[in-house]
């Protein structure tokens, strides 16, 4: 390796963070700015099997609200570039030519510019690697649904592997939004609502994409889910306590706990100020409070979106300057309003020192991935052979996602199916593959433009996995995901009369912006049910036969009126390519179920807010208050399994701590049924009285613990008197004395173990040195006769 004296940032001998300082000292101010920049060159090149005057145009807001993306790639990276934007992920193509595009694009920018320094690649990456014949894994809310982070971890560090052999440096992902409305479209994209488990989850897959060298971006920073009505880009009529409370501690524990490379701004205003504006929150909280040393990457046109959205700018320049103000180093996924920064900083407007404090951001990732290393090549960035981006590794793996995910609600008298001879399989989630995947997974995202395409992958429907189960399998669709067309309703009727039992797959189609059920873009005016498929299934139960109802879907859908109805329940959140065969299972008995529900499963149509995180006046302790149904039919939580278990026996190893100290709690879980199965279980904590409104209970702790049959186990949770702070009413986050209620069970509303504790000592200020998470260790029996201790 030949390191020329003139470009000394080459020598990887040196620390990053020189070297990062010597290339910047070395850069006009227009090469300064080209490093907060991006190109989406995939965004408009037309796919050579359509005609000619047919683009690809996988983001339709670029149509309407942007201006930016007309520059060719040549003359946006004539000085440079910082990102250059989905070049895996915007159409169809083979490995091989998405390896030719990365090398393409990568001489496009280094022969262009003075001095050669290669951008950063980022992809999508929520639901696996979003490129064509990549593995579809379940999607994030699936993942809520397993308690497993550990299994997350694994996964996504297969799916960093993939990225990382194609040449990719940043993926999008993880969505650290926690649920606050159940009608958002986006609830499919989060890991539920409750921001313990988000947190520890999303850190879970920060762990995993960064260990295999790919920079995680946490999104969407911050409040995005909390839009009014649960509208898409809705604004946000959010206290900072709710925020401070509810949405910013999972972005805080995984910069703290994972030490995520990168940040998203969310597209929403909170009281009226836009996130990509807001110094509090970009500087003042994020590097200032949380010492977050990575990059601020903008949501996709968010910058622009300042101006032609939320008009707290003349124009795009203008909403560039607000945003580098605040905090954000680079713009996604064009460079719009950046790219009149350096009229701003000659004409004084703009302190060329905020230009340098970005650029040196994206500077240093790039000395630590490599990239201004004197032998890094486009060629050698990238394999050149045998890149499988489905293999049998990732199969397996997005396999028992599925198969830990899905959630049994009620077995009711029908379930396991067993011997059943005729079994009448219904609805249009049986039969479309679509369903079973997300918007962010490709055949969702891209594919619906070609539609010759396929799938890219295959990908067993419901209806096959279950005729591969079981025999005495017939179809019939009754009616589709959305439309008023009852017409096969009749044949759907007759089948379930001449069959032993109906299994109603219904749901959801993830899409993009009113495409689809669930997804981006695609929010609901209510939990009914999508379309007609609420009728179909209340003309099924009036066959008087049973019907076992499988909702397979991106939300939470309102199930009252059938759970006293139907012969048994089950909820698939958005399982993956391998989903059906994991819900196949469930149903024959294969697989003993052991997912938990990361949202509830509310009665009515029209409860919300519905999350189990309320205080007494929003909580099950109000009925009465309000003519709503306040408790929900299936709590935070829950799942059933074909074999029981018990959970008892609370040992708290002290009644009394300082207000800086800590306990253990410690229950017995034992297998008390004749199979081998898991179970979740889940601590929580209730402030019995603070000085302001605060949950009854919040989830503090959780484990999933396999079992064999009359197996026992210790499940010790290790609390520090941190996880019980919260922000008083000066805003200042606080630990402080008094009573706690401690509580464990398997679900927020199924917990026998209870027990009290009283913290001493005076009011305690905390910040994000505090502990943030709970450590658990299992101390397992072999046999009913051979307890473990208490860990």
């Amino acid at each position: 390796m030949s390191i020329s004296t003139e470009r000394p940032w080459s020598d990887p001998s040196l620390p990053a963070a020189e070297r990062a300082g010597l290339l910047l000292a070395a850069m006009t101010l227009e090469e300064k700015v080209a490093q907060l920049g991006s190109r989406w060159a995939g965004n408009d090149m037309a796919d050579q099997e359509l005609p000619e005057d047919e683009t690809i145009n996988v983001a339709p807001m670029e149509d309407v609200f942007s201006t930016g993306g007309s520059l060719s790639l040549a003359d946006a990276s004539r000085h440079g570039l910082g990102h250059l934007t989905r070049v895996w992920g915007s159409y169809p193509q083979s490995v091989e030519q998405g390896v030719a595009e990365v090398i393409r694009q990568h001489e496009v920018v280094l022969k262009g510019s003075r001095l050669g320094v290669p951008a950063l690649v980022h992809e999508e990456c929520l639901t696996g690697f979003t490129t064509y014949g990549a593995t579809v894994y379940p999607a994030s809310i699936a993942w809520g649904a397993t308690f497993d982070p550990a299994l997350v971890e694994r996964m996504a560090a297969a799916i960093g592997r993939d990225m990382a052999a194609a040449g990719v440096h940043q993926g999008l992902s993880p969505v650290l939004d926690v649920v606050r409305d159940y009608r958002w479209g986006r609830v499919e994209e989060t890991m539920g609502e409750d921001p313990y488990l988000v947190g520890i989850l999303g850190s879970a897959y920060v762990r995993g994409l960064q260990s295999s060298g790919v920079l995680a971006t946490l999104k969407h920073f911050a409040g995005y889910s909390a839009s009014r009505a649960g509208r898409n880009h809705g604004p946000v009529s959010m206290g900072r306590r709710e925020l401070l409370d509810i949405i910013l501690p999972t972005f805080e524990t995984a910069i703290a706990t994972a030490a995520a490379g990168s940040v998203m701004s969310s597209y929403a205003d909170l009281d009226g100020l836009p996130a990509s504006a807001d110094l509090w929150l970009f500087t003042d909280v994020l590097r200032d409070d949380w010492g977050f040393e990575g990059t601020v990457v903008s949501d996709y046109w968010a910058v622009p979106f300042l101006a032609s959205m939320h008009h707290v700018a003349a124009d795009d320049a203008d909403a560039g300057v607000l945003a580098l103000k605040a905090g954000t180093d680079v713009e996604l996924p064009d460079t719009v309003g950046y790219g009149g920064l350096v009229a701003k900083v000659r004409s004084g407007e703009v302190p060329e020192d905020l230009v340098d404090r970005a650029a040196g951001r994206i500077l240093l990732q790039k000395a630590n991935l490599g990239l201004l290393d004197a032998d890094w090549t486009p060629e050698a960035s990238v394999s050149t052979q045998g890149l499988n981006l489905n293999s049998e590794q990732n199969r397996a793996i997005a396999t028992e996602l599925a198969e830990k995910s899905v959630v049994l609600l009620d077995a009711g008298t029908a379930l396991p199916l067993g011997d059943v001879t005729k079994v009448a399989v219904v609805g249009p989630c049986a039969h479309d593959p679509r369903t079973l995947m997300g918007c962010y997974a490709f055949p969702n995202h891209v594919l619906p433009r070609y539609p010759e395409r396929g799938l890219g992958i295959e990908v067993v429907s419901p209806l096959d996995a279950l005729r591969n189960e079981i025999a005495g399998v017939e179809y019939a669709v009754g009616c589709e995901v959305t439309g008023d067309d009852r017409s096969g309703f009749e044949q759907a009727v007759a089948l379930a009369q001449d069959c032993d039992v109906t299994v109603a797959f219904v749901g959801d189609l993830s899409g993009l912006f009113g495409h689809g059920t669930s997804g981006e873009g695609c929010d609901a005016e209510d939990l009914r049910l999508p379309g007609v498929q609420g009728e179909l299934v209340s003309a099924l139960l009036e066959t008087g036969k049973p019907v076992v109802l499988v909702v397979v879907s991106g939300r939470p859908y309102a199930l009252g009126a059938y759970a006293d109805r139907v012969a048994g329940l089950v909820q698939a959140f958005i399982p993956g390519q391998e989903g059906a065969a994991a819900i196949a299972g469930v149903l024959s008995g294969r697989i003993v179920p052991s997912g938990k529900l990361p949202v509830q499963i509310p009665r009515q149509s029209g409860g919300q807010p519905g999350t189990y995180l309320q205080p007494a006046l929003g909580s099950v302790e109000s009925a009465g208050i309000s003519g709503l149904e306040t408790r929900p039919l299936y709590p935070f939580g829950y799942g059933a399994s074909y074999t029981s278990f018990s959970v008892g026996d609370l040992r708290l190893s002290a009644a009394e701590i300082g207000s800086d100290g800590e306990f253990t709690a410690t229950v017995r879980v034992r297998n008390t049924g004749d199979r081998a199965g898991d179970e979740v279980v889940q601590l929580y904590l209730r402030d019995l009285v603070a000085q302001v409104a605060r949950p009854l209970k919040s989830l503090t702790g959780f484990a999933r613990v396999s079992l064999e049959p009359g197996q026992a186990a210790d499940v010790t949770f290790r609390v520090h008197a941190d996880r019980t702070a919260y922000t008083g009413p000066d805003l200042r986050r606080i630990v402080e004395p008094g009573e706690f209620g401690v509580m464990v069970g398997t679900s927020a509303l199924d917990l026998p173990c209870r027990a009290m504790l009283r913290i001493t000592g005076d009011v305690r200020v905390v910040g994000h040195d505090r502990v943030l998470t709970t450590p658990v260790s299992i101390s397992k029996a072999v046999s009913a006769g051979e307890d473990g201790g208490g860990g």
